[in-house]
């Protein structure tokens, strides 16, 4: 997606690796941590989107499909899918990745709603939304 303040990037990813401090007792990432993962990763989408001042006004329906387990990395992928006066709906997809085989399986899943604020940390617009391009 293309916005006249934007880098015109689709999507963001973040990697990162499950460390033991991370998880529970039973040895996979606790819930809350990857719902801040998640909720970064949509930050991040939405501020390049915009190139202005984000907050994040609600996480939409979150589903946990699988568990991460420690010493897997976690890929999360963002991407800005609606586009509202002030606000971005951006969808956010966390993977499971074993490190050695690089086997990967979507775990959770879920849509946060971010507002873009001026310098008086009020709603203000945000460019019109455009279909993804292909850059080549």
């Amino acid at each position: 997606m293309k916005s006249s303040r934007g880098t015109g990037a689709d999507e963001t990813r973040i990697v990162e690796m499950v460390f033991p401090d991370q998880t529970n007792h039973y040895g996979t990432l606790f819930g809350g941590h990857a719902l801040r993962l998640m909720d970064q990763a949509a930050f991040i989408a939405a501020s390049r989107y915009c190139r202005l001042t984000v907050v994040t006004a609600r996480s939409e329906r979150v589903d946990f499909h699988t568990p991460v387990h420690q010493g897997q990395l976690v890929e999360l992928v963002a991407r800005v899918v609606t586009v509202g006066k002030s606000s971005m709906t951006v969808e956010v997809k966390l993977f499971a990745e074993e490190l050695l085989s690089g086997r990967r399986r979507l775990c959770t899943r879920g849509r946060f709603v971010l507002v873009a604020l001026n310098k008086r940390g009020r709603p203000t617009a945000v460019p019109k939304f455009q279909s993804p391009t292909i850059q080549r």
